[in-house]
């Protein structure tokens, strides 16, 4: 049981990042749609659990190392072709929205100018490439669980002490602007975003479990928790919806409850907004080069500097065009994994074949 809430966890830490943590993410893809964005959440919750459970099942059966070996293997030459080159896009997009988000996050909290925070991910981020300061990003990464009580916490409050009804909020909800066309759309689109996101990590940490009913039901809770999650966002934003205007509405909400509520949400946010752009930003370079060698190195500051142009284009204006993107993209690697899923007997006799 202890490994598979461990690897629940892990799989909750790759999934649940720093947009995730804004509210944006939630707001455009299940809050404005009102009431029907609660269904979308559900929805989402029996998607993650399922692909979750796949993608580190498969990486516990093969005993993986990498995405690459699982992803041709399971789609074949072409197709594996590009489903991988997908995952690097994302990879490099989500580091440019992180940029954008700490510019966001410092502006909103802080009244900072925009280009601060962004020039301070930028730096953090450099540097921590340069001095290969692995420990910083492993303690960054613990603040996940800070993160998940404040989402508790937060929901808990809004729905004890929202003053009209989910009926007379609905309107004001789907005013919202968002660039998906209904929940249904935009709970898959959600969930591919979010496998073609954390898929290469997930396979990694299946790899790492050697009892392949641990690794199954471990990515099955982990997915599970993920819904929750999504479900308790979107009621905390749902409930106080006439009162959120800005651009990281959990962080307005948190503001909203407590004033030190809100400085500790905004240290977590951008904590897991370095945590997320240090990740993407790391396997992106490392696609490519030999990580800690001067090429490394090289790449790693080419690619920031153009992110950080590329940031420049405003946090709301990146998720709500660039997530999306990635979603359909990312059905691809949706399909190959249910397909995967039925074949997975064949999978494993063509490992042992070639070993």
């Amino acid at each position: 049981m202890k490994k598979i809430l461990q690897l629940g966890s892990a799989f909750i830490g790759v999934i649940v990042g720093a947009g995730f943590a804004s509210g944006q993410e939630i707001l455009q893809y299940f809050t404005s749609f009102g009431l029907a964005g609660t269904m979308g959440a559900i929805v989402c919750t029996i998607l993650f659990g399922y692909l979750g459970m796949i993608l580190i099942r498969l990486g516990s059966r093969m005993q993986t190392t990498s995405h690459k070996e699982v992803i041709y293997r399971i789609s074949g030459r072409y197709l594996g072709l590009i489903i991988d080159y997908v995952i690097i896009f994302t990879l490099f997009g989500v580091g440019v929205v992180m940029i954008a988000g700490a510019g966001s996050n410092l502006n909103q909290q802080f009244d900072f100018p925009y280009f601060i925070g962004t020039s301070l991910m930028f730096i953090l981020v450099l540097l921590t490439g340069m001095l290969k300061v692995d420990r910083v990003v492993a303690i960054v990464g613990g603040i996940t669980p800070f993160l998940i009580l404040i989402v508790v916490i937060l929901s808990i409050y809004s729905l004890v002490t929202m003053d009209g009804s989910f009926a007379s909020l609905d309107t004001i909800a789907k005013e919202h602007p968002t660039s998906l066309p209904n929940w249904i759309i935009s709970a898959i689109n959600y969930v591919s975003f979010n496998i073609a996101l954390g898929a290469s990590m997930a396979l990694v940490m299946g790899g790492a479990e050697d009892n392949e009913k641990t690794a199954a039901l471990g990515g099955l809770v982990g997915g599970l928790g993920i819904g929750v999650l999504i479900l308790l966002s979107h009621l905390a934003i749902f409930s106080n919806i006439d009162a959120l205007q800005g651009e990281m509405p959990m962080l307005q909400l948190a503001n909203i409850v407590s004033p030190t509520l809100g400085f500790v949400m905004s240290i977590v946010l951008f904590s897991m907004i370095f945590n997320t752009a240090v990740s993407m930003f790391f396997s992106f370079s490392s696609r490519f080069t030999e990580m800690g060698t001067r090429k490394f190195k090289l790449f790693l500051v080419i690619s920031l500097v153009i992110a950080y142009a590329l940031s420049f284009f405003g946090f709301t204006d990146l998720v709500s065009y660039f997530y999306p993107l990635i979603g359909y993209l990312g059905l691809v690697l949706i399909i190959t994994l249910i397909v995967a899923s039925f074949r997975i007997e064949k999978v494993k006799r063509s490992t042992s074949d070639q070993q």
